[in-house]
């Protein structure tokens, strides 16, 4: 059974940090590429980071570039995602997605809230 668990949610002030995790389990996670979305209320899911299957490469919505920072551990079979200089615009659900061929899995969602 294919299991994807963020942590790491939380409320947190505007210029403050955040580390999201997402531990995989049921997945030959090395084979996959992972990937954080959000969804604010109201609005749309949107992609925030991508990193390769090994690593490599990582790409970023142009409202995170240069806050936010997608990594792995592939032996750990996980992902994460730090997040620097908060915003209140960044409060949202952010969900964890493995994608490899035309598999695609799904976190449950941690909350991210970011206020005064």
């Amino acid at each position: 059974q294919v299991q994807l668990v963020e942590s790491g949610g939380g409320l947190v002030q505007p210029g403050g940090s955040l580390r999201l995790s997402c531990a995989a389990s049921g997945v030959t996670f090395r084979f996959y590429a992972m990937s954080w979305y959000r969804q604010a209320p109201g609005k749309e899911r949107e992609l925030v980071a991508t990193i390769t299957s090994g690593g490599g490469t990582t790409t970023y919505a142009d409202s995170v570039k240069g806050r936010f920072t997608i990594s792995r551990d592939n032996a750990k079979n996980t992902v994460y995602l730090q997040m620097n200089s908060l915003k209140p615009e960044d409060t949202a659900v952010y969900y964890c997605n493995a994608k490899w061929r035309i598999a695609t899995h799904w976190g449950q969602g941690t909350q991210v809230t970011v206020s005064s």
